[in-house]
């Protein structure tokens, strides 16, 4: 069953971003459906959050996303060669986000490969953002797409894990974002092949 749009409403990114571990992400894209769930996440908490796009209630054309109804998704170019998808959550002109980390594939394992032009499926088809995108089909052309779509959604299959084996760390790759930087926002399953490194 796809997660109603109250759950990405809430005022909450961080309990969201944990919330998200072992829900199904789902595309549809060419006539094509890829997934698996969901096994590390990463939240952004608006304006307040250094290390957030809408730091200090930044609006830009790429940033116009975030401040939409939640319960969207958030695509965007990193360093001109990534597709990054993330979730808008919160309502509208809070612009929280949690962009989605890694997942553990589970069905469309050979468009994936296709996609990702591998021969063997690999804990690196779907580790990191980059990967996740690439193999699920996702790209800019689905920004701002609703997640009670048929394109792309998240569904509760009834996974959950306990809190024994999820991480909260930093996040990676933030720096600029001095204290903020440090914020345990980052959630992962230990011990999950395809989380993106450092994992320990």
């Amino acid at each position: 069953m796809k997660l109603t749009e109250a759950f990405y409403l809430r005022d909450d990114v961080i309990a969201i971003s944990k919330d998200l571990l072992g829900k199904y992400l789902f595309t549809h894209i060419d006539g094509l459906t890829t997934g698996g769930y969901i096994v590390e996440t990463e939240a952004y908490n608006g304006i307040i959050d250094k290390a957030s796009h809408a730091y200090g209630n930044r609006q830009t054309p790429r940033t116009k996303t975030m401040y939409l109804r939640g319960g969207i998704a958030y695509v965007y170019l990193c360093y001109g060669i990534h597709e990054m998808f993330n979730i808008v959550t919160s309502v509208e002109g809070r612009p929280q986000a949690i962009l989605i980390r890694a997942i553990n594939p589970t069905e469309g394992l050979d468009v994936m490969l296709s996609r990702r032009n591998m021969l063997a499926v690999k804990p690196n088809i779907t580790m990191g953002p980059g990967s996740v995108a690439k193999a699920l089909g996702i790209s800019r052309n689905i920004n701002a797409f609703s997640l009670q779509s048929d394109t792309i959604w998240i569904e509760d299959r009834g996974l959950v894990f306990p809190d024994e084996s999820i991480a909260a760390v930093p996040r990676v790759g933030v720096s600029y974002a001095a204290k903020d930087a440090l914020l345990p926002y980052r959630f992962y399953v230990k011990r999950n092949p395809y989380v993106s490194k450092p994992n320990k």
